[in-house]
């Protein structure tokens, strides 16, 4: 028996025997600190239909015995996106990924029965999961691709097949295993690439020369400020992104809860796949305006003291850029920027550091800002400063949190800055 029609006669997919789905299939990866086929055997006592091993674990007839457990996940995967046959949206890019496909999967899910990848599984792990947890009565499917180096989404479009494909941006992300702002466009473009030999669709911003250049000989649609197949300006006078939209004869505005002018493209984005697709307008408009911001992505937390933006999943040059100076033009004035560092700059991590302590200062919000992280500590930036979350925590439980402000908190996930909530 493959490890395919094993799928098909379970009731779901895992790898951890922490938690075993009654019927499940379990798939023993190995990693540099774990070995999973020690707990196959462990995993059928659990309840699991299946276990799929790479090395000898003992006799069972509930074992699948493969040359290589990860490739034979992936194939897995591969194989029940064919057998579904669905149309699938894939999308990737420096900034936004995730909130774009919380918006795709909103828009879509008010006319199709649609599935969308689970929390941040997009990486070559997470997408083969993500696919293999698609319901089978499903209409639709939306995969977020992550990439931290070349030829990853090459490899991830080539497991999910995408229909329709979508890059959000280029940013500066990841910047040392792409290496350099170069390496990432050649990069996160592996999607297109993908699109142009399958003749597949890709949904482009008409307004970024970069994404026209890289789509060339791509079937397409797209969206951007005064062409498309959507065309739209800014229409909010709030913090809260919001856009006009004109659709061929029809026009209608969206005022979403997303905080800052930079998720105006993201609403965009959503509502042309949402028009492509055929949804109808006033549903595409519900979606979004009801869409809340979650998993400590751009949330407002009211506490009893302060009203924080917690932005604390993750950061590089770009996006916190964006967010510091979206944040700095509404609360410039009662704010404060609490920034940790950003992870995987490599050589550029220090110019990126310093240029943001620059940035900084252009808005003349020292006095209102404090770094946290070995690398923001090694600027030439003479405010507040710590090495490490703890550290300032015992600083405020010290000398006093702050009141009645509002605080963006932005860092890399490895700071763990939402750990401050609890003393604002």
């Amino acid at each position: 028996m493959t490890p395919f029609e094993a799928f098909l006669n379970s009731s779901s997919v895992t790898t951890d025997t922490r938690s075993i789905p009654q019927g499940a299939i379990f798939f023993a990866l190995k990693g540099a600190r774990f070995n999973g086929n020690f707990f196959a055997l462990q995993a059928l006592e659990l309840g699991a239909n299946y276990a799929v091993v790479d090395e000898p674990v003992g006799n069972n007839d509930r074992l699948i015995f493969v040359d290589n457990v990860l490739k034979a996940l992936q194939d897995c995967a591969r194989a029940y996106r064919r057998y579904l046959g669905i149309p699938i949206v894939g999308l990737t890019g420096s900034n936004g990924k995730t909130t774009n496909k919380e918006l795709f999967h909103a828009v879509l899910s008010t006319t199709f029965k649609t599935y969308a990848t689970a929390g941040n599984f997009n990486n070559h792990i997470g997408v083969p999961l993500s696919l293999l947890s698609i319901p089978r009565d499903s209409e639709l499917a939306v995969i977020e691709m992550g990439a931290n180096h070349q030829k990853e989404i090459a490899q991830l479009a080539a497991i999910s097949e995408p229909n329709i494909g979508y890059i959000t941006n280029y940013g500066k992300a990841h910047l040392e295993g792409f290496g350099g702002v170069e390496g990432i466009i050649k990069g996160k473009s592996e999607l297109y690439d993908f699109l142009r030999s399958t003749d597949g669709l890709a949904m482009v911003n008409l307004n970024d020369p970069i994404q026209i250049e890289k789509s060339t000989g791509i079937n397409q649609f797209g969206y951007g400020r005064g062409l498309g197949l959507i065309q739209w300006s800014p229409s909010s006078n709030t913090e809260f992104a919001g856009v006009h939209i004109v659709h061929g004869e029809e026009s209608y505005s969206i005022q979403s809860q997303l905080s800052g002018s930079f998720n105006e493209q993201n609403i965009v984005a959503a509502a042309c796949l949402g028009h492509h697709m055929g949804v109808d307008a006033k549903a595409i408009k519900s979606a979004i305006e009801s869409y809340a911001p979650k998993m400590n992505r751009l949330e407002w937390r009211e506490t009893p003291a302060n009203k924080v933006l917690l932005d604390a999943y993750n950061a590089n040059p770009t996006s916190m850029k964006l967010s510091v100076e979206s944040f700095a033009a509404w609360h410039k004035q009662d704010g404060l920027l609490v920034l940790g560092d950003m992870f995987e700059l490599g050589e550029e991590s220090a110019v990126e550091h310093q240029a943001m302590v620059n940035y900084i200062r252009e808005l003349q919000m020292e006095d209102q800002t404090v770094l946290v992280g070995q690398h923001f500590g090694a600027t030439d930036w003479s405010g507040l400063k710590f090495s490490t979350t703890d550290e300032l925590a015992n600083y405020w439980k010290e000398k006093g949190a702050p009141k009645d402000t509002s605080i963006l908190l932005k860092g890399s996930r490895g700071i763990a800055l939402e750990a401050l909530l609890s003393l604002l």
